[in-house]
């Protein structure tokens, strides 16, 4: 399998990628205190078929409709998500105002997903409180030939103005193997100081953001002694993280193309970071 990130390659190799672990044995029946002793353990609970496929792939459908034609490959279906090859000329800069994106985080059918009671009862427990989910959700959709993919980052350093009491979700919203651009997790990096991966801040193709930590990521896991772990995800899987583990996202490089939404719930009695109290935007600078 050949991967790369950024448009660098990553060797498919044992010694830089390892599986992540499942939990979904966890859920039924549900054990709030085994689901939380694991999060503190792994600083993820990969949880597969934890939302209805169908609903996803509804959602998927919904969201590649609203592009002009040019988008989807001829006689694909929206919920197929097929690309082209090329983006229509009329259609703005990703996730600004005008763009699909920017519009569909704030409709009623997003809503309604990312509102699912099965996410904030999960988060409730992992929290151990009453949570609240925050405005700021991101649709992210990545397509074949961009070569642009997360760089290595901890999701605090994006967030670092309110409680780090916080658990993100990540929804791949259609299948999403690691060549469609699914995120990898460095194996227990949420135990790592900072100082130790600081240094790696310095090779970057982002000189003027010292958040993300390293965009090339064989070097990373090099650098760290530690794999990336992976997962072939599917519709209805949901990934929930910790905000100091380490994380990234791999170029997508099938015909599909990678439509994913982040969430994030924080303890109701928290004070958030306040850039997260509104809706998002590509453009925000949040």
């Amino acid at each position: 399998m050949k991967l790369s990130s950024n448009g660098l390659p990553v060797p498919f190799t044992p010694d830089l990628f390892g599986p992540l672990r499942p939990s979904a044995d966890l859920l039924s029946p549900r054990d709030p205190a085994a689901l939380r002793a694991r999060l503190r353990a792994d600083g993820y609970l990969y949880l597969p078929g934890l939302l209805d496929r169908a609903e996803v792939l509804r959602l998927r459908g919904r969201y590649f409709s609203l592009f002009p034609p040019g988008l989807l490959a001829a006689g694909s279906d929206p919920e197929e998500g097929v690309f082209s090859g090329q983006v229509p000329a009329d259609v703005p800069e990703y996730g600004v105002a005008g763009h699909p994106a920017y519009g569909f985080v704030r409709s009623a059918p997003f809503d309604r997903f990312v509102g699912n009671p099965v996410l904030a009862a999960l988060a409730a427990q992992l929290l151990d409180s009453e949570v609240r989910m925050l405005p700021r959700r991101i649709l992210r959709h990545f397509h074949r030939g961009a070569r642009r993919a997360s760089r290595a980052h901890v999701d605090f350093d994006y967030m670092d103005q309110g409680s780090p009491s916080l658990v993100t979700f990540w929804i791949p919203v259609g299948d999403c193997p690691p060549r469609t651009g699914a995120l990898v997790y460095l194996e227990g990096s949420h135990r790592l100081p900072p100082e130790e991966y600081a240094p790696l801040r310095d090779v970057t193709d982002r000189p003027g953001d010292r958040r993300q930590i390293c965009h090339d990521l064989e070097l990373t896991a090099r650098t760290l002694g530690r794999r990336w772990l992976w997962a072939d995800f599917a519709a209805g899987d949901v990934m929930v993280h910790v905000p100091h583990i380490i994380h990234a996202s791999l170029d997508t490089t099938t015909d599909a193309m990678r439509l994913s939404v982040d969430a994030r719930f924080v303890r109701s009695g928290d004070t958030p970071d306040p850039r997260w109290l509104r809706p998002w935007s590509a453009d925000d600078g949040a």
